[in-house]
């Protein structure tokens, strides 16, 4: 049976089972989602094998904390919450039509689909299905060809807990993402790089589609001239290292003021060893996904090199790396690279950098470092470090990005009570909590008439005097 085939056939069956339950009620949702966490628990210690498997090493705490535990708290946010989600929002209506009664109603969209990347792999289907379930969908999730393991897991995991006509995870091997993305969805979530997600719009566009596109770009850190350096650099160090830097809301550089850049650099290095004093040998440090990936990191520090930046590998215990046929090669471990005197022409300044080089970018005066990130394509996120609330109110009203996160990096993702998404090159559409409950819902707006019908007053033929002092109350004349 060929993938078009395969993928057909579930699609279709999805669009039969949803039609014979077109608004599931808070109970079904409930249990849904309940089922869906049991799962998840069951299955915890199968995904981190499978994770590591993978990634060749992916440290089993970053696993827990960036996977795990934020899936199993969003359904549990959402099952507390989808009963009051889905009762009718009251409207006002307006004198002119009255007696009425205007509300919303929220009805699921249909099937869904969801494109997962290979970064984060459960967290990033296990969100958007329980946002489509809690609002009452059927779902559809492809898996990325680079987590082959974590697939064939979470497909096992799903099919224990639902069946196919309500939620399918495919896998790569069994369906291409072209094919996936052309199919009429109702709607279609993508998660991955600002180049694929033009492609997957412009084939969603084909069907008109909705979709809402997560993408990535280079977020930046700015670091205001009088915070405490080592909070920051540590704080920074955490976000970027989570992961290996292979997030798409990683600190991709660093605004820091001129006079004190060799205070970050200090500081940094001081961060890193206090997490790895050991690199090479420490399951803790996450490996880069595949040889693609390394191979690319690799060049655009090549790159940057060439072109005269400074290079400042952070390798506190001075562990050998041999990037070409050693074992570090081999294993896809990198150090943590610093890099200064960077400037525009350097791939490391064009490209999301989605691993653990760090560009460190001085600036002058706080109003350079936003026009700096003004001048770039909006991020996904921005992390600014500032005890002054009349300058970060300032940063936050004077920058855009999807998010935006006060003294730390990478954990707003994680609030179930935020939106989540990005803006313009860093994607469109947001999801997480009620915002994801929106998202995969259609709010149906509807005006509810009585028996008297006050509509006749201005029914023709016009230019009547209860016409006329109609226009004379409202547009005076």
């Amino acid at each position: 049976m060929s993938d078009t085939t395969e993928l057909d056939r579930i699609f279709e069956a999805q669009k039969s089972a949803f039609t014979k339950n077109l608004m599931p009620s808070a109970e079904e949702r409930v249990e849904n989602l309940n089922r869906l966490e049991q799962g998840i628990i069951k299955y915890k210690d199968k995904l981190i094998t499978a994770l590591n498997m993978d990634f060749g090493c992916r440290c089993a705490d970053e696993t827990r904390l960036a996977e795990i535990i934020p899936s199993v708290e969003d359904i549990r946010y959402i099952k507390k919450r989808v009963t009051k989600w889905m009762k009718p929002s009251r409207k006002t209506t307006g004198i002119m039509f009255q007696p009425a009664r205007s509300m919303v109603i929220y009805q699921p969209l249909g099937v869904v689909g969801v494109i997962t990347p290979w970064n984060y792999p459960i967290y990033l289907s296990m969100g958007p299905l329980a946002g489509a379930l809690g609002a009452g969908n059927k779902v559809m999730i492809r898996m990325s060809k680079n987590t082959p393991n974590t697939a064939l897991t979470l497909q096992a995991m799903v099919g224990s807990c639902f069946e196919e006509d309500h939620v399918s995870v495919m896998r790569a091997d069994e369906c291409s993402g072209s094919s996936f993305a052309e199919k009429h969805w109702d709607h279609l979530m993508f998660t991955g790089s600002t180049s694929v997600g033009r492609q997957i719009m412009r084939a969603a566009s084909s069907n008109l589609t909705p979709v809402t596109l997560e993408l990535g770009g280079k977020s930046p850190a700015i670091i205001s001239p009088d915070f405490p350096m080592i909070d920051a650099a540590e704080r920074i160090a955490f976000g970027k290292v989570f992961n290996m830097g292979q997030t798409c809301v990683a600190p991709d550089h660093v605004l820091c003021p001129q006079n004190r850049v060799n205070e970050f650099v200090n500081c940094f290095k001081a961060s890193i060893k206090n997490m790895y004093p050991k690199m090479k040998d420490n399951p803790q440090y996450t490996s880069i996904i595949n040889q693609e990936e390394y191979s690319r990191l690799q060049e655009i520090l090549d790159d940057a090199r060439a072109k005269e930046a400074e290079i400042i590998p952070v390798n506190p215990a001075q562990e050998p790396f041999d990037t070409i046929n050693g074992t570090w090669g081999s294993m896809r471990k990198m150090a943590v690279t610093l890099l200064l005197n960077v400037n525009s022409q350097m791939r490391v300044m064009q490209e999301e950098i989605f691993g653990p080089l760090l560009p460190v970018i001085p600036y002058d005066k706080l109003e350079d470092a936003i026009d700096f990130v003004n001048s770039r394509p909006r991020p996904l996120a921005l992390y600014y470090f500032d005890y002054d609330r009349e300058r970060v109110n300032y940063i936050l009203t004077h920058t855009y990005s999807g998010g935006a996160l006060i003294n730390d990096t990478l954990v707003h993702v994680a609030q179930d009570d935020l939106p989540f998404g990005g803006v313009g090159e860093s994607g469109m559409g947001q999801y997480h909590g009620h915002e994801g409950f929106l998202t995969f819902s259609k709010a149906k707006g509807v005006l509810i008439k009585p028996k008297f019908n006050s509509g006749k007053f201005v029914y023709p033929p016009y230019g009547g005097k209860l016409q006329r002092l109609i226009y004379k109350i409202f547009i005076g004349k």
